[in-house]
């Protein structure tokens, strides 16, 4: 009896909870721009009534499920009039909108989102989004719109210096970056050697930028994740738009190939400072072009596909003597499939390389090198209702990196074609992430990346004795390279070694009254690719190596714990951030170390660990004709490579098995430490024809080494250095102005125009890039001489669209 009893009361448990299931029911649809189809990246659909809400994915698409009702709805999205209507939801419903801009101007703004403000609810933490009008107002070196230059003004972000490749996160690496173009990986993002990065603003759409809490759907990077996406084309109408500036141009065409379901977009720049080098009788060369390539097409209302590409080239050459060719090319085809109003897809077949071509005609030779991977990627996000919703997915990447190949170029040449073994790999990973509102104040994302790497064979490989490829000389207190033993000829079917790796990944943020919210995350990742590298800002002829039986993967753990603020109803928000990274397995250099053309990488590496902390904060003024930030940044970016325990790992020398490590086992700054990094943007809108932009940059002086003493040696006199980026550049600091003059619209005219005019460096500041010691040949003692590559730089752009 009591077992019936207890079966009835659950079966009309069951029965109320599936009553009350029936009476919820799904909205959803996909956000667009209205005069150009053009789907929008975190439009909020808000229910102010329930205070909940939604926002836009990549693709526009939103659900979210609530029990039956009527509802007000307000989609908003800066640059648009809002929409306002009223929703009977008595089932599940499907609701397109399409936003008219606010207002008929040449500014992109009317196509960006209000992405930069500060989100207090969302437990996701160090994150900064920035939008594309934002970049093309940032007053930059030679007056052309640069992403990676205006990331440099966030909290946490710095370089290596004017005209240095790549940036740097919170204490990390240049190659602990993963840099995504469409969900394609980029090796390298910049052109001329850091002059200006490879993204053409005219075709992006959204840029955001992960520092810390980030979410398990990312991965391969110990630092950060910039996520980048190109726009989709206008289905409507044909739209030109570009810009003809001091040293570069760009083009961007797109338009309907069938109206209302097909679209395409192709873009490109180039640059012709070269072409009047021949007027000074100068034979150098050094420019560089690209090309944007986007295809979307709609299939029916559950089904659209997408097809995009980037190419681009840099050459360098002095007289034909010496020429430098290098450059990405990444292509995706994207195929987003509706399963139901609340599971949405996105499968990607992705191709990635990276090119690097080097030709010595005095020597009589020619170089080229690269990596190229192949991903296939699965990603589905699932909106179970409005409290809670489940991203998921999988990817495989299969890695080929050419070390380089080396052949002549002329049939006098004395070189001989040499061919260094190429390697190959394959990384895999699994993943769920939870985004869980658990009550009106406390939301939670969590989740799990599951990440296994196969070093694969490859066509030699060296084995050494006691399997240590780095020997350590206790008489002369030096790493030494070891030789080999033996040469195997394993193959690529075979494996060389597999790596495993669990990342947990959780934010938490509590909310206090929707005005202020305190936020913690922990994130673990793993990085299963090296840059080769001894240089503060990585050149092209910087070789990318895997992970595999003597360079093990990295490993990250970072804390990070904030406090956010809204002020005024959000017209200024204050952001404070504290962060620790410990990261094991960050390979190091013995002394002397040779990188290039190294067919033996492990007998010069040794695996030791990093660290970083430090506090940031942000303070942001988002309305008004003025607006603008305040970021300051407190860091410390320290690396340590202890001498191994060689008994530990089984080795007997028969000689002592103390060894010294690099820096003597003590912590020494990393190249890209700056204790102090303080960045303000301002832009100020005087009228409709006039604004103005400035920004202020001051970061300490970058870690380096002097020499700590000299000796002679056969009538040489010969510098000696201390330990490890003892020594530190001058402190760094600029400003930058530019004004925007936007001549009154004419409605008669098809073409629009705005003209760019900007100072950078403003005061001339003569910051130094190197500090070389000399012998002065007349009085013989030694000086200090400063190497600096920008002073002052005057630049106008004219900008036009129609």
């Amino acid at each position: 009896m009591p077992t019936r009893h207890f079966v009835l009361s659950l079966g009309l448990l069951l029965f109320g909870v599936l009553a009350q299931a029936q009476q919820k029911f799904t909205l959803s649809g996909t956000i667009s721009e209205a005069n150009s189809n053009e789907t929008l990246i975190g439009v909020t659909i808000a229910f102010p009534e329930i205070n909940t809400g939604v926002t836009t994915n990549e693709y526009g698409f939103y659900s979210i499920t609530l029990p039956q009702g009527e509802y007000n709805v307000v989609v908003s999205y800066l640059g648009f009039q809002d929409i306002r209507q009223t929703i009977n939801l008595n089932a599940n419903t499907k609701r397109d909108f399409s936003l008219l801009e606010e207002a008929e101007e040449l500014e992109e703004v009317v196509v960006t989102d209000d992405v930069e403000r500060l989100d207090i609810r969302k437990p996701q933490m160090s994150v900064n989004t920035m939008a594309v009008q934002t970049i093309k107002q940032i007053p930059v070196v030679l007056g052309e719109a640069d992403v990676i230059k205006s990331l440099l003004l966030l909290p946490g972000v710095t370089n290596a210096g004017e005209a240095s490749s790549g940036f740097n996160v919170r204490g990390g690496a240049t190659d602990q970056n993963l840099i995504l173009l469409d969900e394609a990986t980029v090796f390298n993002s910049s052109h001329l050697f850091g002059f200006f990065s490879v993204f053409n603003p005219d075709a992006i759409k959204d840029v955001k930028l992960f520092k810390g809490g980030i979410p398990a759907r990312y991965g391969g990077r110990v630092s950060s994740v910039l996520e980048i996406f190109q726009k989709e084309g206008n289905s409507k109408d044909f739209k030109v738009n570009g810009g003809i500036g001091a040293v570069a141009s760009r083009l961007l065409l797109e338009g309907p190939i069938q109206q209302d379901r097909t679209a395409f977009l192709v873009g490109g720049r180039a640059s012709y400072a070269h072409l009047f080098l021949p007027l000074f009788d100068v034979d150098n060369k050094a420019y560089f072009y690209d090309l944007n390539a986007k295809i979307n097409h709609k299939i029916n209302d559950r089904n659209n596909i997408f097809l995009s590409g980037y190419f681009g080239r840099d050459l360098f050459s002095i007289s034909d003597r010496f020429v430098n060719t290098y450059g990405n090319a990444v292509g995706n085809f994207r195929w987003n499939h509706l399963f139901s109003d609340r599971l949405f897809s996105n499968l990607s077949l992705i191709y990635s390389d990276y090119y690097y071509g080097l030709e010595l005609d005095f020597v009589g030779f020619e170089w080229d090198s690269g990596i190229q991977n192949f991903n296939l990627k699965y990603d589905l996000k699932h909106y179970i209702n409005d409290k809670l919703q489940l991203n998921y997915g999988l990817n495989n990447t299969y890695y080929v990196f050419n070390p380089g190949k080396i052949k002549p170029n002329s049939p006098d040449s004395g070189i001989l074609e040499e061919q260094l073994t190429k390697k190959y790999a394959n990384e895999n990973a699994i993943y769920i992430d939870i985004e869980h509102q658990v009550s009106e104040n406390l939301s939670l994302e969590y989740g799990l990346r599951a990440s296994q790497f196969n070093r694969f064979g490859q066509d030699e490989f060296y084995v050494y004795e006691n399997n240590n490829p780095v020997l350590f000389d206790p008489f002369a207190l030096v790493y030494r390279e070891a030789e080999p033993i033996d040469t195997l000829s394993p193959g690529r079917s075979g494996t060389l070694k597999k790596f495993f790796n669990l990342e947990p990944r959780v934010s938490a943020s509590y909310n206090f009254n929707g005005k202020s919210s305190v936020k913690a995350s922990y994130t673990r990742l793993a990085q299963y690719l090296h840059l080769l590298s001894n240089t503060s800002s990585p050149t092209p002829l910087d070789v990318w190596t895997p992970s595999g039986p003597f360079v093990k993967p990295q490993l990250l753990d970072q804390y990070a714990v904030g406090y956010f603020r809204n002020i005024k109803g959000g017209d200024y928000s204050f952001e404070t951030e504290g962060f620790y990274k410990d990261i094991a397995n960050r390979i190091d250099y013995i002394d002397g170390a040779n990188l290039i053309a190294n067919n033996a990488i492990e007998r010069v590496i040794l695996n030791g660990q990093a660290r970083a902390y430090g506090v940031e904060l942000l303070l942001r003024k988002n309305e008004g004709r003025l607006k603008g930030w305040l970021a300051y940044t407190w860091s410390k970016s320290e690396q340590r490579t202890p001498g191994r325990d060689l008994r530990a790992l089984g080795i007997d020398t028969g000689r002592s098995d103390l060894e010294t490590g690099i820096n003597l086992g003590e912590w020494y700054s990393t190249p890209y430490d700056k204790r102090h990094d303080l960045s303000i943007y301002g832009s100020y809108d005087l009228n409709e024809k006039w604004s103005f932009n400035t920004n202020f940059i001051f970061q300490t002086g970058q870690p380096s080494n002097y020499p700590v003493g000299q000796f002679e040696f056969e009538g040489l006199t010969v510098p000696y250095y201390g330990l490890r980026n003892k020594e530190r550049l001058p402190d760094y600091h600029r400003l930058d102005v530019s004004a925007i003059l936007t001549p009154k619209r004419n409605q008669r005219k098809k073409v629009q125009s705005e003209w760019v005019f900007s100072i950078y460096n403003l005061y001339s500041r003569k910051n130094a890039a190197s500090i070389n010691f000399r012998e002065n040949e007349d009085t013989g003692r030694n000086e200090a001489i400063r190497t600096s590559i920008f002073g002052i730089i005057p630049a106008v752009t004219y900008n036009f669209r129609f």
